[in-house]
């Protein structure tokens, strides 16, 4: 069984979408998105394993891409949260550009 990291919660995951979504800053909310998805495929596929008329090579492999893939984006979002500068306790967008999204929204 192929097993992989999780540096942000779930919990973490929708607080970071619900934020970026509030200040119409897509791009950490697509990554985190995305990162849901990804656990969702790999959970599928422990679930895969379990079944009785399965090939386990399939699911195995299916599996190491899902968490090659999930570690890159996990590291991704984490790259995007520290150059944004978001508050890392809370997952709060810094103010500043919390306010730039706010004056492109409404100046556009």
């Amino acid at each position: 069984m192929v097993e992989y990291d999780e540096n942000f919660t779930d919990q973490e995951l929708d607080r970071i979408i619900e934020e970026a979504t509030i200040y119409m800053c897509a791009c950490p909310a697509q990554v985190a998105d995305a990162l849901r998805q990804l656990r969702a495929l790999y959970r599928y596929q422990q679930r895969c394993l379990l079944g009785p008329d399965t090939t386990p090579e399939v699911h195995e492999r299916i599996a190491l891409s899902t968490v090659r893939a999930h570690a890159e984006l996990q590291q991704c979002l984490d790259d995007v949260l520290t150059l944004e500068q978001w508050d890392r306790s809370t997952l709060r967008m810094p103010p500043g550009l919390r306010q730039r999204q706010h004056r492109e929204v409404f100046n556009s």
